[in-house]
């Protein structure tokens, strides 16, 4: 791998092997990492509408709808026309609500193998630094 000093490079890179942690984690549920994180945000929130999911998650509308499709064709979400015919809601099915139960010890364990890596002090410096990087486009 070529050295270099790009922060964007570097950032892209480390989420990149950080993602392939969580994804073979979550092999055996049949999901991948941005999968799961759509659900476990859509469990959160009470049945938002496709803009109010994508601000949630830090995603334009297009890259969530692309997020979507896979988990909708599959059972896991569905689509409900809102109040505004040009808003849809997101809903959580049984079948993905009961995913996100199948996954979570995985997610857990990708987790503390991430943050055991780190340590504590570093964990809880990047996770100061990411907050204060996703403050950027503000």
């Amino acid at each position: 791998m070529l050295t270099t000093q790009c922060l964007c490079t570097k950032l892209r890179r480390s989420a990149r092997a950080v993602t392939r942690v969580y994804d073979d984690a979550l092999k055996g549920v049949g999901l991948t990492t941005a999968q799961f994180s759509l659900l476990r945000h859509l469990s959160r929130l009470e049945q938002p509408s496709i803009s109010d999911l994508a601000d949630a998650m830090g995603l334009d509308r297009s890259t969530l709808g692309r997020n979507l499709r896979p988990l909708e064709s599959e059972g896991l979400v569905r689509l409900d026309e809102g109040a505004d015919l040009r808003n849809r809601i997101v809903v959580l099915t049984p079948a993905g609500l009961e995913r996100i139960m199948r996954g979570r010890e995985a997610w857990d364990a990708a987790q503390q193998d991430v943050a055991a890596h780190l340590g504590d002090d570093k964990r809880r410096q990047l996770e100061a630094l990411l907050d204060e990087l996703a403050t950027l486009d503000s």
